[in-house]
């Protein structure tokens, strides 16, 4: 099953969902990329994703033309930029799901409350995307 997670900078939210997608099941094919990619990971969703179990520090931030034309189960969009400008995929795309969360680089205060907004969206995005994969993604090739 071949998995396409969109975002807008490919930092953040959809780096996140890959790492949790991929640690729920090695043997799905889980990619992610960006609208306008920033080349780079947010070091707080790495940060949060370590405390968390999951290594995402080895992913790369890939621009979403790497991927246009090719086929697949699911393209996911995690961003409101993302839904908006998500370009037309012109492979097959079978579902085109929209899960969105607040982007916590977003945040501002205390360094304090900046991790925990981290934390606040990492735990949303575990439990969204681990329905998503029991719902629909588990033995459902």
């Amino acid at each position: 099953m071949r998995i396409l997670i969109l975002c807008t900078e490919n930092s953040c939210r959809s780096q996140m969902a890959h790492g949790f997608l991929k640690s729920f099941d090695p043997t799905l094919e889980v990619y992610s990329a960006g609208t306008k990619a920033s080349g780079m990971l947010n070091p707080g969703a790495v940060e949060v994703m370590k405390e968390a179990g999951v290594d995402i520090s080895g992913h790369t931030s890939d621009s979403v033309d790497k991927y246009i034309g090719q086929t697949w189960d699911y393209v996911i969009t995690v961003c409101g930029g993302a839904n908006e400008s998500c370009p037309a995929f012109t492979g097959k795309v079978k579902h085109r799901l929209h899960i969105g969360f607040d982007d916590p680089s977003d945040a501002a205060g205390s360094p304090e409350f900046i991790h925990s907004e981290y934390i606040r969206v990492r735990d949303e995005i575990k439990a969204r995307f681990h329905e998503l994969y029991v719902t629909k993604l588990k033995d459902h090739e």
